[in-house]
């Protein structure tokens, strides 16, 4: 098998990783028959994965939301902190308005958001 094809496939793989798991600890050699095929389906199960279970990167208004709930800004506290009117604020997060480029430097400074999310690059 080179690649998991399906579900079920899915769902073998990853039960026999956990029943490979106790038999594998980190000083067991890599030539060992149990390591070697949990080296290989941990292979298989994770691109599979990746192709069919990815999260994705995140929306500006998703991290803005969040950041605003872990510093416990209201949109008002949000708008003054960058430097913008409230409504300009809801725009933003209604996704109705981008900010400008200046806007976007601030809010990446005063969120320490990464500029690429919010440059949407």
């Amino acid at each position: 098998m080179t690649k998991i094809e399906n579900e079920a496939q899915y769902r073998w793989a990853l039960a026999r990783v956990e029943e490979l798991l106790p038999h594998v600890k980190d000083d067991t050699p890599l030539t060992d028959p149990y390591s070697m095929e949990l080296e290989l389906l941990s292979g298989l199960v994770a691109d599979y994965s990746d192709e069919h279970f990815a999260i994705g990167e995140p929306s500006l208004v998703d991290v803005i939301k969040l950041r605003m709930y872990e510093m416990g800004l209201t949109q008002a506290a949000l708008a003054k902190l960058i430097g913008v009117n409230p409504s300009r604020v809801c725009e933003y997060l209604s996704g109705k308005k981008q900010p400008t480029l200046n806007q976007a430097r601030v809010i990446s400074q005063k969120l320490n958001i990464a500029p690429s999310i919010v440059l949407g690059v």
